[in-house]
């Protein structure tokens, strides 16, 4: 009876050890998935980093590029405003 009920023991001391196991298996699992997720997260930092840097580089593109119609407009005004400049000189050789 004795020898029964220390078997009864042992074989429920095995199943609670068991049991144990299997939580520390779920607890490794759930932060294998936890350590997966931020792996992910950062993963998108980094692409929407990359993303808003490409934004940057653009911008930076489109504002070179109206600088460059501003010098183009600019140097348009000009050539106008030495036409008429020697239109006036035209004028006031000729008729003087």
């Amino acid at each position: 009876m004795l020898l029964l009920l220390l078997l009864l023991l042992l074989l429920l001391l095995l199943l609670l050890l068991l049991l144990l196991l299997l939580l520390l298996l779920l607890l490794l699992l759930l932060l294998l998935l936890l350590l997966l997720l931020l792996l992910l997260l950062l993963l998108m930092l980094l692409l929407l980093l990359l993303l808003l840097l490409l934004l940057l580089k653009l911008l930076l593109l489109l504002l070179l590029l109206l600088l460059l119609l501003l010098l183009l407009l600019l140097l348009q005004m000009l050539q106008l405003l030495l036409l008429l400049l020697l239109l006036l000189l035209l004028d006031a050789v000729l008729f003087s």
